[in-house]
């Protein structure tokens, strides 16, 4: 809530008026800023006006519902998609001393250029026109804009559950059940693993027969004779007593539970990162040459 109107600090100092502007890192806001680009996007299902349309029409029949929708709808457009610049929350203004170029952008479309341009990759047009401002002033424009966004989404789901919760609308559960994000990437649980030679058939599928060649992993077998088709260590042994399992909170949610009927085979297990990586993949790519 903070971050939709930050919070602008001016000081004098010696005779001068300076300005301080404190944001959060700029890859908390990029991650943000990733998670709200659908809602922005016309284009997209979840695109945040296709929504407000749908519960206006939802509620045509309820007045206070209806002229709230009307009233959310309007400050969507008036905050997120301002008709003119001068509708924009503020002008930046520079100049290049040496060449005498002048450029003239307000904050919305310096917002969309770091949005789209900065972070996504996707509008180099964008990109370009917020280039003579600087990846700064971009940056601190962008971010009231996905504040503002992600806390209109936030409130628009609050509105739409109320509305479920009353009856006005029909949503199937498992809409709101479903995960989202990882509260922990840490796991372990038990496996069933299986080893073959490299160029052994494949499995087909995880419900039928192996093919043949391929041996189940135990106890008794020496780790270090496993190795994955690019050289790497297939398994590390352990030292430890044993891990702490995750809650089944962390690894459980969203996941089928183990019923006898879903199973999971594992063929491989990420090796440790290469200290010198570039050396290890050149020598990779020079082995696999012909």
């Amino acid at each position: 809530m903070a971050l939709i109107d930050p919070k602008i600090v001016f000081r004098s100092e010696n005779g001068e008026i300076r300005m301080r502007h404190e944001l959060p890192a700029e890859e908390v806001v990029e991650s943000a800023a990733a998670r709200i680009r659908p809602i922005l996007l016309e284009t997209e299902d979840c695109f945040h006006m296709k929504a407000l349309k749908a519960l206006g029409y939802a509620c045509r029949e309820l007045p206070w519902d209806a002229e709230h929708v009307r009233a959310v709808r309007a400050e969507w457009k008036a905050r997120v998609a301002p008709a003119t610049p001068a509708d924009a929350a503020y002008r930046v203004l520079v100049a290049n001393t040496a060449t005498g170029e002048e450029h003239d952008l307000d904050a919305h479309r310096l917002a969309l250029a770091w949005i789209y341009g900065d972070v996504v990759h996707h509008d180099t047009e964008r990109r370009m026109e917020g280039d003579p401002f600087g990846l700064r002033d971009r940056f601190r424009a962008a971010v009231p804009l996905v504040a503002w966004t992600v806390v209109a989404t936030i409130e628009l789901l609050a509105y739409i559950e109320a509305l479920c919760k009353d009856g006005v609308l029909q949503v199937r559960p498992e809409v709101f059940d479903a995960q989202v994000a990882l509260k922990s990437t840490v796991w372990e649980e038990p496996v069933q693993m299986f080893c073959a030679p490299i160029g052994t058939e494949p499995p087909s599928g995880v419900t039928t027969s192996l093919p043949e060649g391929w041996l189940p992993v135990g106890n008794d077998m020496d780790p270090s004779h496993l190795q994955n088709i690019f050289g790497g260590q297939l398994l590390y042994p352990t030292t430890s007593t044993g891990a702490t399992a995750p809650s089944s909170d962390e690894t459980g949610a969203g996941q089928p539970e183990d019923d006898g009927v879903t199973a999971r085979t594992v063929y491989g297990v990420p090796q440790q990162p290469v200290k010198d990586w570039q050396t290890e993949l050149i020598k990779r790519w020079k082995a696999m040459q012909p």
